[in-house]
């Protein structure tokens, strides 16, 4: 009788095994102990980097002023950066202004015998300079003391731009007295101007 008992409740220990439900998955399909869930292993990652090459390389058709011409993506990107800062965008200037100066930077020497021309339309260029956040303009309302102050962040760049070259005492003056807040400006180690 004993044997019997042993076999019935194996067989009812089979059986509550074999019942799956709430909070009961098939034994089936359970993990062994020992066994990984991912025998694989986590896939390696893709390269998903994005073509920046091919995609800024794409000629698209631009239309200005009536008229169609085809330029690079990379192209139409900078102007549509430029006339956003030209209308008012002036973190939209400051990221053409610096995509401009990296370009610059990877380009070769420039010659000293080219010259850039800039033409802005259908407004004046003391609008574009306080659009792009250049400079602001003091004193509007009197003709005799209206003038423009430089922000410290071109005056930066300006000087940045000059390389080895260095100021005279006037031009370093003149710059002091067109900056707007000259105390905030990151001097060279080479100024000596300090108002």
């Amino acid at each position: 009788m004993a044997a019997q008992e042993v076999c019935m409740s194996e067989a009812q220990s089979q059986e509550e095994e074999s019942k799956t439900g709430y909070k009961r998955p098939p034994q089936a399909t359970c993990f062994k102990k020992g066994q990984s869930g991912n025998p694989k292993g986590r896939p390696r990652a893709r390269n998903r980097q994005i073509p920046y090459d091919s995609v800024l390389g794409q000629i698209v058709t631009v239309r200005e002023e009536g008229r169609e011409r085809r330029i690079t993506a990379a192209e139409a990107f900078l102007l549509q950066l430029t006339q956003k800062g030209l209308a008012g965008d002036s973190a939209a200037a400051r990221a053409s202004l610096a995509a401009i100066e990296e370009a610059r930077a990877k380009r070769s020497p420039p010659q000293t015998d080219q010259v850039l021309r800039v033409i802005i339309k259908s407004f004046g260029l003391g609008s574009a300079i306080g659009s792009l956040g250049i400079a602001i303009k003091r004193n509007r309302l009197n003709k005799d003391k209206v003038r423009w102050e430089l922000q410290p962040w071109i005056i930066e760049a300006a000087l940045e731009r000059l390389g080895e070259r260095r100021l005279t005492i006037e031009e370093q003056r003149e710059v002091w007295s067109n900056a707007r807040t000259p105390e905030k400006v990151q001097w060279p180690q080479w100024w000596t101007y300090r108002g």
